[in-house]
C-alpha cells in the first residue's frame, strides 16, 4: 500500500471543516499543528516591530494514494481555498516509506479494494 502526505495550511476557524471533509472522503486520521506563521505574495506589515500576521494551523494527513486526490478536492471545497484567495492552501507529496501505520492499513485495505 502506498501513501501520500496532504499538508493543509489554513485559518484556525476552518480546521474542523477540513478535518470533517477529509474524514468523509476517506482519511483515517490527522495531526494538527497550531499557530504557524506564513507569508503570501506580499510581506505582512508590522507595527513598531510587532508582527501583524495572522496565525495559521497546519493539518497533516497520511492517506492512501488512491484516495488522496478525492480527499484533497474535498478539503479544497470545504475550506474554499480557490473561492477565497488567501484563505489557505493544501498540497500532497508522495511518501517513500513510513512506519506506525498498521491500524490505518487494516482500515483502508477493504475500502481501497472496493474502490479499485
Amino acid at each position: 500500500m502506498r501513501f501520500k502526505l496532504i499538508l493543509v495550511f489554513t485559518e484556525a476557524d476552518r480546521v474542523e471543516a477540513v478535518l470533517g471533509a477529509a474524514r468523509e472522503a476517506g482519511a483515517t486520521g490527522a495531526t494538527v499543528i497550531t499557530s504557524a506563521r506564513g507569508e503570501g505574495l506580499k510581506p505582512e506589515k508590522t507595527f513598531f516591530g510587532l508582527d501583524l500576521t495572522r496565525q495559521r494551523d497546519v493539518v497533516l494527513l497520511v492517506v492512501e494514494e488512491h484516495l488522496s486526490r478525492s480527499i484533497l478536492e474535498a478539503i479544497e471545497k470545504a475550506a474554499r481555498f480557490d473561492a477565497e484567495p488567501g484563505s489557505g492552501i493544501a498540497l500532497q507529496v508522495a511518501i517513500e516509506d513510513a512506519v506506525g501505520l498498521a491500524s490505518q492499513i487494516r482500515a483502508l485495505t477493504k475500502k481501497v479494494e472496493d474502490e479499485l
